[in-house]
């Protein structure tokens, strides 16, 4: 009697598990569904963001182009390295306050000139 009574609790212990676990899985997916919902309409934001950094660093290489200066030529007048260059370039990093006036300068514009063709 006590191990029927024994293996019932032990049953229901692993049921309730079980069901823990499958009610832990379905929020679970409510939560990535959302999230995915939620990524999926930030797509706009996501483009004017990648869009504003881009015209920095486009602005960037159009000067220094028609300066007919090369990467390396930028990085070492303004004491930077040239994967800096690139990479505001290409627009994964911005450069700091101080190297966007050395290449205002460098570039023979104002700061003012270069920050206004960004768009």
């Amino acid at each position: 009697m006590k191990l029927d009574f024994l293996g019932t609790v032990i049953f229901g212990i692993v049921l309730l598990i079980g069901l823990a676990v499958v009610v832990i899985f379905i929020l679970l997916g409510i939560f990535v569904i959302k999230a995915l919902i939620k990524y999926i309409k930030s797509e706009d934001v996501r483009k004017e963001k990648s869009g504003i950094r881009k015209s920095l660093g486009k602005v960037l290489k159009q000067h220094r182009e028609e300066c007919n200066m090369t990467q390396e030529f930028v990085a070492e007048a303004i004491g930077v390295s040239r994967q800096a260059v690139s990479k505001w370039e290409n627009g994964m990093s911005d450069p700091s306050t101080s190297n966007l006036i050395a290449l205002a300068k460098l570039f023979k514009i104002s700061t003012e000139e270069l920050l206004h063709e960004v768009k």
